[in-house]
């Protein structure tokens, strides 16, 4: 096993970095904010990371938190002033933000390297090192999809107004997400411009955007096993088809259009149906216990008998 993941290191490592940046799209979108924020912090954190490295021969997990707290300090104010936005407008006056921030390092002079960018980034980052960081950002991703957390994320998401009715604070779930998805942008940038020993303007523009929406979109948008899906299938993917030539984009388009019409959850979402379709044809055919005459009283009855058409009137007047 050691060898096999020795011999594709390289694309071992891409597919954290990617799935760090779809889960910089995924953090905000699971809570209904449509914010592209992640991808320009993306660039912010692998400029960071290259200039403190090359200018300042600061080690490489230093260069990562810098990266990463400068990303959350300009994703804090982002949500100010992006606060009173939704929907597509906030999708697009975040995504303005990589754009502004590619024309800026293109003009940087020599502490960004212009529009050629910065190579030599040599740092001691292993596979072993990405493997923890990016583990323990998903581990964190996960807890707040549970609990408390994840069911104020979810009711801020389905209906803001109710949750707020509720006692969520939707404004600053909305706020928190935001940059959190900055700082896990700026996390994959720092790791992959360390990672390539180099960095440009061009490794952050629109590309990034179609990438890690493709990615969630695949592999589902409301949990985190949805972006490692759609992480690990565009990470291999095109090296499977690599005899396919020019007609992988054909495959990608296919692949991306019967998931959205089939499965608009994901492919997670969809291997959830087909788990509760198992259990429901599984529970019909489990033969009737003894009290299987009484009326039933607990919430699994109740939920067994809505799967079959019978829960619509119960608790309801007659």
């Amino acid at each position: 096993m050691s060898g096999v993941l020795g011999a594709n290191s390289v694309l071992v490592q891409a597919m954290l970095v990617n799935l760090l940046l779809a889960l910089s799209l995924q953090i905000p979108l699971r809570s209904g904010v449509f914010s592209f924020a992640g991808l320009g912090s993306y660039g912010l954190g692998a400029y960071t990371a290259a200039i403190v490295v090359l200018r300042f021969d600061h080690p490489a997990l230093l260069a990562l938190a810098e990266g990463v707290l400068l990303s959350g300090l300009v994703g804090v104010l982002l949500a100010r002033l992006l606060r009173r936005l939704n929907g597509l407008y906030l999708g697009m006056a975040s995504i303005a933000y990589g754009g502004i921030l590619a024309v800026v390092v293109a003009n940087g002079g020599a502490l960004t390297g212009g529009a050629e960018g910065l190579y030599g980034v040599v740092a001691d980052l292993g596979l072993t090192e990405i493997t923890v960081i990016v583990l323990l950002v998903v581990v964190a991703v996960a807890l707040s999809e549970r609990g408390r957390t994840g069911r104020a994320v979810a009711a801020v998401r389905e209906d803001p107004e109710l949750a707020a009715a509720m006692g969520v604070d939707v404004a600053r779930v909305r706020f928190v997400v935001l940059v959190a998805g900055c700082m896990v942008g700026g996390l994959a940038g720092g790791i992959n411009a360390i990672m390539l020993t180099n960095v440009a303007p061009t490794d952050f523009g629109f590309h990034l955007a179609v990438l890690g929406l493709t990615m969630i979109i695949v592999g589902g948008a409301r949990t985190w096993l949805g972006a490692l899906v759609g992480a690990a299938i565009f990470t291999w993917l095109p090296i499977a088809l690599q005899a396919l030539g020019d007609w992988r984009t054909v495959v990608y388009g296919c692949l991306v259009a019967a998931v959205a019409v089939w499965a608009p959850h994901g492919l997670i979402g969809l291997a959830g149906q087909a788990v509760r379709a198992v259990r429901r044809s599984a529970s019909r055919r489990k033969p009737p216990g003894p009290g299987a005459g009484r009326a039933p009283t607990g919430a699994a009855e109740v939920d067994l008998l809505a799967g079959e058409g019978v829960g619509a009137s119960v608790g309801r007047p007659m």
